[in-house]
């Protein structure tokens, strides 16, 4: 079997290496199985990388990290408008994909990568299989919620994170069992960043520029980097008005776009908040689990947040993750119409539920066997 993977951003890095691990898992049992076991047979992965991440630490140094296996390819599509962007990376995906002639095409998310990978094999007639399928923030007005109901209805195998997603996917109309004209199948597999959260905690590196910050009795760690809060001065604006306001210092990994719109809206940022370069996956970990509070704007943190027990307050005005909400760990705070401020002091020190949310840190091995079985 050969199965070709899409990714082209951060949070696909994390969830792929799961999946490649649990390849290079299946693989060695095949290795040692008796020949006359005909079931099983080797898997070979093809990692097709767009390139929408294209900073060295927003992407090189994951794959370092994360012992991920270089991608075959590599587009480097970037800095272009949606369109753009989607159309090149249809095209070139297409291209290889018919030279590679895989078995299943694996795509993760919501990112533009995610839409383009599962276009380009559906028109190509190759079965799609999404990771994180039935997310939902009812919110068209965000690009990745586009992205991720277009390739949900693009996909034979819908490999969902949590309940919540499988029946979001049933309201929609998708069905509950196979059918003679509906070969799309609905999976309650667990979430991949659980996987790796329990993989990669205890492998977390502490940055070294946090010895040079004051944050010897604690920090709120701040990532801001969606399109919603990005390209909205006032709302960026406010957003940093309010995490300037905080008596507690600020940790804020500056996403290459952020940066970017900091600068042109000409908007400073408070004494009390620290700026750094972007990240790696470890160091990120150490931050993420040290923190007196997470702020962010990113589904992927959300869910770290939970898995280390801390609480979050997400700048949206909705979010995909509502079960963190009604759990007692994640709270909304909308830039113009909430106190980031007052919301961040209030929560810190809370605990929500100890519910099981995600599954039991099998999630990638329950996806392998549901695309291997068939």
């Amino acid at each position: 079997m050969k199965i070709a993977t899409i990714i082209g951003a951060r949070p696909q890095f994390i969830k792929a290496a799961t999946i490649s691990r649990a390849i290079h898992d299946y693989n060695t049992k095949v290795s040692i199985s008796e020949s006359s076991i005909k079931k099983y047979s080797q898997i070979t992965e093809i990692i097709i990388h767009t390139g929408q991440h294209y900073d060295a630490n927003m992407s090189d140094i994951f794959f370092r990290e994360m012992a991920i296996p270089i991608p075959d390819y590599n587009l480097r599509i970037q800095e272009c408008r949606h369109g753009a962007m989607t159309g090149n990376m249809l095209a070139g995906i297409e291209e290889i994909l018919l030279k590679e002639k895989s078995d299943w095409v694996l795509v993760y998310g919501d990112t533009n990568s995610t839409l383009s990978g599962a276009l380009a094999a559906a028109k190509l007639h190759i079965p799609v299989a999404h990771v994180e399928a039935g997310l939902r923030s009812y919110n068209r007005s965000m690009p990745e919620e586009i992205n991720r109901i277009m390739a949900d209805q693009l996909s034979t195998f819908l490999f969902c994170p949590n309940e919540n997603a499988v029946q979001n996917l049933y309201k929609e109309g998708f069905p509950h069992q196979l059918s003679k004209n509906n070969k799309q199948q609905i999976f309650n597999c667990g979430d991949v960043m659980y996987d790796a959260s329990l993989y990669y905690a205890q492998m977390a590196k502490r940055p070294e520029f946090v010895e040079k910050l004051p944050v010897d009795e604690g920090y709120i760690l701040a990532t801001i980097h969606r399109a919603e809060n990005t390209d909205d001065p006032l709302r960026l604006k406010k957003v940093m008005q309010d995490l300037s306001k905080l008596s507690i210092p600020v940790i804020l990994p500056l996403h290459p776009r952020t940066k970017v719109k900091l600068e042109q809206s000409a908007i400073r940022l408070g004494s009390n908040i620290f700026s750094v370069e972007p990240v790696g996956f470890l160091q990120m970990v150490w931050l993420e689990r040290h923190a007196q509070v997470i702020v962010t704007d990113s589904g992927g943190v959300q869910k770290e947040a939970y898995f280390y027990g801390v609480p979050c307050v997400t700048v949206r005005d909705e979010t995909e993750w509502v079960e963190l909400i009604d759990a007692g760990w994640n709270w909304l705070a909308p830039p113009l119409s909430s106190d980031l401020a007052q919301v961040v002091t209030e929560v810190i020190g809370s605990k929500g539920n100890d519910s099981q949310l995600y599954g039991n840190g099998d999630a990638a091995k329950n996806i392998l066997e549901n695309l291997t079985i068939q």
